[in-house]
């Protein structure tokens, strides 16, 4: 398991900026450095928890007022990041959980506490980009399993506060899945 740091801004400029400076101060590896919804910047990025705190820290300096939110997360489940990166597909679409969020760092933290309480499938981490800054969390598995993971997820004390809506949906229809992708 790695260690990820997040870092949001309100300025695009600004986060180009501060990408350059996390990806300069130590030995981390870019997941995503983005421009999203609405006119914020989004980065994403791995390494060692000392690397990732160091970068986080010259991140926040470097874009001063314009940080939103940071977070270094250590130990990240691996399906995180391959479904904030879209390629962890499930072979099949069991039982459907969704946590919708107002913050980006919500569905980090909250995919990786639901993943790791529960038996469960990422199958997507949406951050932020075309959906008006919210994010949202898809996950699939046995009922049960889904219910816990969701449970989990939006009562981590990183989501307080940030939850828009949570579903489990039992027994969703055969063709969902193409749709959520």
């Amino acid at each position: 398991m790695e260690t990820i740091g997040f870092l949001e801004l309100n300025s695009i400029a600004k986060g180009i900026e501060a990408a350059d400076i996390v990806l300069k101060t130590a030995a981390v590896e870019l997941i995503f450095s983005r421009a999203g919804c609405p006119g914020k910047y989004y980065l994403l990025f791995t390494g060692d928890v000392a690397a990732v705190q160091a970068s986080i820290e010259a991140g926040c300096a470097a874009g001063g007022d314009h940080v939103v939110d940071h977070c270094v997360i250590p130990s990240v489940h691996p399906q995180v990041i391959r479904a904030i990166n879209m390629t962890n597909m499930p072979e099949e679409l069991r039982a459907v959980g969704v946590m919708e969020f107002f913050s980006v760092t919500a569905s980090v933290y909250s995919a990786d506490a639901a993943v790791k309480a529960a038996d469960v499938d990422l199958v997507d981490v949406r951050l932020g980009t075309g959906i008006g800054g919210k994010s949202f969390v898809v996950l699939t598995g046995e009922v049960a399993a889904v219910r816990e993971a969701v449970s989990c997820g939006i009562h981590t004390p990183a989501a307080e506060g940030m939850l828009v809506s949570s579903v489990v949906i039992p027994n969703p229809h055969r063709d969902l899945l193409s749709s959520l992708m």
